[in-house]
């Protein structure tokens, strides 16, 4: 694994205009300079056998993560993840269903000299998958067309909608995003996923998620044309989803109206998830230790609240230092992990995002910055795997 400086493609920005990056606040280089958030002057380089062992360790966590979510419903652990109690029977009730899912993206720490460690799992609302599915494949035949890249999402995503086409309650499905989300990130997130049912055969339907409509006389979700919703793509938060009186609507609408992600991803997308997988297999190389509520033996350490997003409220705490960031999440509760900082390369950190479709591995994002925090700040930039 290395980093490697690149000549970025003339007009450069049109390009990837073009393919859908609308969005992107300019991510911080050195010095809080402003830096592209696609920035394809550098890049990472991996040779194959890293790939198949990052590969392997990538589906190996995520049969660990069902395990860990099959241990919450089973014991009932619910209170740990912050859940409001009402909605504890429904969560459990999508789990024993088998209710389908469709993608999720782990923030992995990996420098080419021993195993991956599992940072936190982005299981329900993951995004950069535009940046890591097209973007950086068109900028690898451009740039480097005889190199591979880990990258089969678009591919997967394909097979995926698939299989669960099979298994809808109905025809269509309603993809929907928040009218609140001003960057447009959301929006061309859902829209390329609308795509990829498409293309597998599904009749799709685009929506604003606040113009979804509930429809008393019928106990159902109604779209705009008053029409019955049966399947729906949100990307919109679970734990947002539930703290309101729609959440209550969503979890009556069960199984009747199938959601995308599946409410069993309250747990899979939630950071107490680190404690209980620590707990289930401690010592695991792939692991860092974590704890909920304290930080039991660390020193050094990482709290994080269970809801946190984009690196909002979150804490680096050492021996006679401690680095915090801002943000409105917390009084959900913390969980403590072991800081173990990401590699520096050339004076930056880099973040690996390893995509999972269904229950397979699917492709590599990487985003870095210069801080100890993936925030908001940070940028991507693409990868390749050089021909042997």
């Amino acid at each position: 694994m290395r980093r490697e400086k690149s000549t970025p493609r003339p007009g450069w920005e049109k390009i990837v205009a073009e393919q859908g990056m609308v969005y992107g606040t300019p991510g911080r280089g050195e010095g809080g300079a402003a830096r592209p958030y696609w920035d394809e002057s550098v890049h990472y380089v991996f040779e194959m056998d890293e790939i198949l062992s990052l590969e392997a360790d990538v589906e190996l966590l995520h049969s660990m993560c069902l395990d860990a979510v099959d241990h919450v419903v089973t014991t009932e652990r619910f209170r740990d993840f912050a859940l409001p109690e009402w909605c504890w029977e429904a969560v459990a009730a999508s789990w024993k269903r088998h209710d389908p899912h469709v993608y999720g993206r782990f923030d992995l720490r990996y420098d080419g000299s021993g195993p991956a460690k599992m940072l936190e799992y982005n299981a329900d609302t993951p995004t950069t998958l535009l940046e890591a599915s097209l973007l950086q494949w068109y900028w690898l035949k451009d740039t480097h067309p005889d190199d591979d890249q880990w990258n089969s999402l678009h591919e997967k995503l394909v097979e995926r909608w698939t299989e669960i086409k099979a298994g809808l309650p109905g025809s269509e499905v309603h993809f929907t995003w928040s009218g609140s989300e001003t960057t447009g990130e959301d929006h061309v997130t859902v829209g390329y996923l609308q795509e990829t049912a498409a293309e597998a055969g599904i009749d799709t339907v685009g929506l604003a998620i606040e113009d979804i409509g509930w429809e008393a006389a019928l106990d159902r979700f109604v779209d705009l044309a008053e029409a019955p919703m049966a399947a729906v793509f949100k990307l919109y938060p679970w734990e947002w989803v539930l703290s309101d009186d729609f959440g209550k609507s969503v979890a009556r609408s069960l199984p009747d109206t199938l959601w995308l992600e599946p409410l069993w991803k309250s747990l899979l997308s939630n950071k107490a998830l680190l404690a209980v997988l620590w707990e289930m297999y401690p010592g695991h190389p792939n692991l860092l230790p974590a704890y909920l509520q304290n930080p039991g033996l660390l020193t050094d350490y990482v709290r994080k609240p269970l809801l946190g997003r984009e690196g909002a409220n979150v804490s680096i705490v050492s021996p006679g230092s401690e680095v915090s960031t801002g943000g409105v999440y917390g009084e959900e509760g913390y969980v403590y992990q072991l800081f173990d900082p990401l590699p520096e390369f050339d004076g930056f950190r880099p973040a690996l995002g390893a995509w999972v479709v269904g229950d397979a591995s699917a492709g590599l994002g990487i985003r870095e910055t210069v801080g100890l925090v993936t925030d908001d700040g940070a940028a991507f930039v693409p990868h390749r795997i050089p021909e042997s």
